[in-house]
């Protein structure tokens, strides 16, 4: 089964959640054979390269029931759909300019049931709402993107952590996050993942 990748991380799932999990390999293999929202040589990767690296996210930062968190360019729906399984009672907003990609992630988490998650196809200069966090899969470069999302950053904490950006990065970041180093914590996933995609993988926190 391609989901036990993600059973062997994350023991403790609840047998909703597995059917979840389960039910993307179809999902993403007929959307993408539609639509390209993910690379065609990833579609047998999936598990690993996607939905496990979303989850990378929750390897480092756990989030409280009631959290609101924005996903920005989030194509197919990674990292937020993923997460969205693994936290059912945290809303996650995916937003993206392109609207074939919105259209499939509301599919896709139609087909899933999953409350938690509501789309809008917009850029995100347009989006006022605020967030706890917002999260992202190398969509731009961090100094960017911070620019773009300060605006949507709840002042109200709710979390361990401060309120903030989350980002999904690879290779090297050091002149990346030069501006903003002493707000930036970036954290390995091959701390948590032994397989070696994630040898070059990032999470990325930035305090807003």
């Amino acid at each position: 089964m391609k989901a036990e990748i993600i059973y062997k991380y994350f023991p403790h799932l609840t047998d909703d959640q597995k059917s979840r999990y389960e039910a993307l390999d179809q999902l993403y293999q007929d959307w993408n054979s539609k639509i390209n929202v993910i690379s065609r040589k990833d579609t047998d990767n999936l598990y690993e390269r996607h939905i496990l690296h979303s989850l990378g996210i929750a390897q480092v930062y756990g989030f409280k029931d009631d959290t609101n968190i924005m996903d920005i360019g989030c194509g197919g729906g990674f990292p937020s759909i993923p997460l969205a399984i693994l936290y059912p009672n945290v809303h996650f907003h995916l937003v993206d300019s392109i609207r074939k990609k919105i259209h499939v992630c509301e599919q896709i988490a139609g087909s899933l049931a999953l409350t938690n998650v509501t789309t809008e196809w917009t850029r995100a200069e347009q989006i006022k709402d605020k967030y706890d966090f917002v999260i992202s899969r190398a969509v731009m470069p961090l100094a960017d993107l911070v620019k773009l999302i300060r605006k949507n950053i709840s002042s109200h904490q709710r979390n361990a952590m401060p309120n903030g950006l989350i980002c999904l990065k690879g290779g090297e970041l050091a002149n990346e996050v030069l501006p903003l180093k002493s707000r930036t914590v970036i954290t390995s996933l091959s701390n948590y993942y032994e397989e070696e995609f994630f040898q070059t993988k990032k999470v990325v926190y930035v305090t807003l």
